[in-house]
């Protein structure tokens, strides 16, 4: 199967829709147990303890710069290795290789820190990356903050290339 078929493919089986940073997405799992009562967080009573989606993106598709007040956890299925692109809260860069090629540095898995930074791109942009993201405590939309460039050129002038190419 091509790489067009093979994505097509993915988004049909997978049932994956448009997200809001780039790529395609479909929640897997979200826990039923909460937080709540008694638990000392900065998380609302009644966020799920974690959540789990799948995640495409093909060809020149990229994560934009995004973040959330959780960790998130990148797995890798299958496609061509792919960059995260992280800028820490104290403005260290950092990119962290999504792959299954272990002899070059890729990784099956990456933890991205809560409140940091971070888009994706494809190494690869005749290929695809199927991945998946676990977030704990558990993602909502009320912790989601897509990057705005100028804000950010503005707090990392160090970084104008990477934040020009994932914005």
């Amino acid at each position: 199967m091509d790489v067009m078929n093979r994505i097509e493919f993915l988004k049909e089986k997978l049932d994956l829709k448009n997200h809001p940073e780039g790529g395609y997405f479909k929640e897997t799992y979200r826990s039923t147990e909460k937080i709540g009562g008694d638990r000392i967080s900065e998380f609302p009573s009644g966020r799920s303890f974690w959540t789990a989606i799948y995640y495409l993106l093909e060809g020149k598709q990229v994560s934009k710069f995004h973040r959330i007040k959780s960790d998130e956890t990148w797995h890798f299925y299958e496609g061509t290795p792919a960059t995260i692109h992280i800028i820490h809260p104290d403005g260290l860069y950092e990119a962290r290789y999504l792959g299954s090629n272990l002899d070059s540095g890729n990784e099956y898995q990456h933890v991205v820190p809560a409140n940091s930074w971070f888009g994706v791109s494809i190494d690869d942009t005749d290929g695809y990356l199927l991945a998946g993201c676990t977030v704990a405590p558990g993602f909502d939309f009320n912790d989601f903050e897509m990057g705005d460039a100028y804000k950010l050129k503005q707090a990392f002038p160090e970084h104008k290339e990477i934040i020009e190419s994932l914005t």
